[in-house]
């Protein structure tokens, strides 16, 4: 099996960032919570390799210590609209056109009219502003996403002849969900847990420029966006660089999607071939 171009450039794009997160875990050239107002501004350098800020911090420790931070929110938010979203997604489709269905519906409805922005900013009127209600925020509302694909694609698993043999064999709804049906939509969620991945580090992003984010001393790009534009034309880079980290692993992260869904996908193997 062929695996997609744009599978090996996604990963090879969301890896570095990846491989910076994990290094950071041990290592960073420089100490992101030390300022040095003396060696403000700095230009690169051997010392540091992508300049310093405003503050004398070294800019490419942050980039590294900001994708632990991207990475760590968009994960466990993307895994809390999974755990919660794909149960309800399939508890929906088994009782299409029920209540219960209807209940699941509608509450995916009320949750999509309120953004992630919103969200955060009514948790965070409350909590306060940290990485936590960031991942809160955006974990809610990842969930009516994952809820509608799950149960999109499980209506599509129940009209099938295997399930049908299934329930003449006595098996439950429960039962059939778990065995049957979300095995076979695990390629669909791995695809859309993907897409969901790249969008939940643009809302980290988002948040983070508003303040709503992982709060200081603890670096984020998006902070860093906010922090530079008012040195825009004094030091261009400031922003340059860690705009260029959101882009690409955001495009990474697109192109793994896509990649996956054309692997995954026997449809689009069979009109590719």
């Amino acid at each position: 099996m062929r695996v997609p171009v744009q599978l090996v450039a996604g990963g090879a794009l969301a890896g570095v960032f990846l491989a910076l997160a994990l290094v950071s875990l041990v290592w960073t050239p420089h100490d992101v919570a030390a300022l040095s107002i003396a060696d403000k501004l700095r230009p690169a350098s051997a010392a540091h390799p992508l300049g310093t800020d405003h503050f004398g911090r070294d800019i490419l420790s942050m980039i590294m210590v900001g994708a632990r931070t991207s990475l760590a929110v968009a994960l466990l938010a993307v895994g809390i609209g999974m755990a919660a979203g794909v149960p309800l997604g399939l508890i929906a489709a088994a009782n299409r056109g029920g209540l219960i269905d209807e209940l699941v519906m509608r509450a995916n409805d009320l949750v999509f009219a309120f953004p992630s922005l919103v969200i955060a900013i009514l948790i965070t009127a409350v909590f306060g502003p940290s990485a936590v209600n960031a991942i809160l925020a955006i974990g809610i509302f990842n969930i009516p996403v994952f809820a509608r694909v799950t149960r999109g694609g499980a209506l599509s698993l129940w009209t099938l002849d295997y399930i049908l043999a299934a329930r003449v064999a006595g098996k439950g709804a429960a039962r059939i969900s778990i065995e049957h049906i979300l095995p076979n939509l695990l390629n669909l969620l791995i695809v859309q847990g993907t897409i969901q991945f790249s969008l939940g580090i643009l809302a980290e992003a988002a948040l983070s420029y508003v303040g709503l984010g992982a709060q200081p001393p603890t670096p984020s790009w998006g902070r860093m966006l906010a922090e530079a534009q008012t040195l825009i034309y004094t030091d261009p880079a400031l922003a340059i660089i860690p705009g260029l980290a959101i882009v690409l692993t955001v495009l990474g992260l697109n192109l793994m999607g896509d990649g996956l869904r054309d692997l995954l996908d026997p449809r689009l193997r069979r009109i590719r071939a």
